[in-house]
């Protein structure tokens, strides 16, 4: 390995580690709570810059790690090992789809929305399979008739929040950090 890659690499490592605690800062301020897990909050903000700016495997990787840390950290809600690997793990990771689009003009756009997309079908599919049996009778003043409806009001209602922010947030940034969204400073 040359020094050149060895430097790169370093360098990815360390601003995955940064991404991953910024994102945990973030998710402690949390600008509203779901009951049964779930928050309206900036933490995908680090994760999407990352992969967008890194790449897909960069970005799954430290979707996974931020997975852990937030199931470690925020007292994770789970009903067990199926709902920790899924809301946790496999959710996290799925923001890392982010960087499919890496070094395209509009990659920090495409990637929000298909790492949200991918984040909110993971939920969506959890919460109807493994947290169906906690489904209330009325949610949203609307009584539920399947786990899919309801996980889907669920899981809707926050990540739709959050992927508005992302795209907003990313709005106001674009011009002064829009080259290091493109990772046009690593090349």
């Amino acid at each position: 390995m040359n020094r050149t890659r060895i430097h790169r690499t370093v360098q990815m490592l360390c601003e995955g580690a940064l991404m991953i605690v910024l994102a945990q800062v973030l998710d402690f301020v949390p600008l509203w709570k779901m009951p049964w897990g779930g928050t309206i909050s900036l933490n995908m903000v680090p994760m999407i810059f990352f992969a967008c700016r890194w790449g897909l495997g960069a970005g799954l990787l430290s979707g996974a790690v931020f997975g852990v840390v937030q199931f470690m950290f925020n007292g994770g809600i789970a009903l067990g090992w199926q709902s920790i690997l899924g809301d946790y793990l496999v959710a996290y990771m799925a923001l890392g789809l982010a960087g499919v689009f890496v070094g395209r003009r509009w990659s920090i756009y495409a990637g929000t929305a298909v790492g949200c997309a991918a984040r909110f079908l993971v939920h969506y599919v959890v919460g109807a399979t493994i947290w169906a049996e906690n489904m209330p009778e009325v949610f949203f003043g609307l009584t539920m008739t399947s786990p899919w409806q309801y996980s889907l009001l669920y899981n809707g209602f926050y990540m739709g929040i959050d992927f508005v922010l992302c795209l907003a947030v990313f709005a106001l940034l674009s011009a002064p950090l829009g080259r290091y969204f493109l990772g046009s400073d690593l090349k």
